[in-house]
């Protein structure tokens, strides 16, 4: 069974399944995480959902160039997990399934391109209190083994 992470599923609300694919990209003892500044500004791994046809990787590395700017090598799958959310630039409530990959930023190509996306470098220690997206949390904390609150 896939861990859960946020809310639970409301009853009597139709979910669409969303799969997606997300990042933690050490450097240097930071991480390289996305800043999306609406609907809600909040800190991001790097990623989002994977396109019909296109695979999990595929979609990976497309997200993080859209996100951040940077391409990315050598993805390894970490773990996955599941979360119930209003998704209002869809205008659906869906059921996220989330794989988590570790990977290695190799090359800035320039800035964001998705639109409300700004790229950052923050410090290891300090990226679980960035990150509002428990599942997020306690990916940085299974693969850093740190003892952090996961929420």
């Amino acid at each position: 069974m896939i861990r859960r992470y946020g809310e639970p599923k409301l009853e009597g609300v139709s979910y669409t399944l969303r799969p997606g694919a997300y990042a933690i990209l050490p450097r240097n003892g930071s991480l390289l995480l996305t800043h999306q500044a609406a609907p809600t500004s909040e800190f991001q791994l790097p990623g989002g959902g994977v396109d019909k046809g296109e695979s999990t990787v595929a979609a990976l590395h497309r997200e993080v160039i859209e996100e951040t700017g940077w391409r990315i090598a050598q993805p390894t799958f970490l773990h996955a997990f599941r979360r119930f959310v209003f998704m209002p630039d869809y205008d659906i409530w869906a059921e996220k399934i989330c794989k988590i990959y570790v990977a290695r930023p190799i090359r800035r190509l320039g800035p964001p391109t998705e639109v409300g996306h700004t790229a950052k470098w923050i410090r290891v220690e300090d990226a679980t209190d960035c990150l509002r997206n428990p599942g997020d949390r306690a990916a940085i904390n299974q693969y850093f083994g740190l003892n952090t609150r996961e929420g």
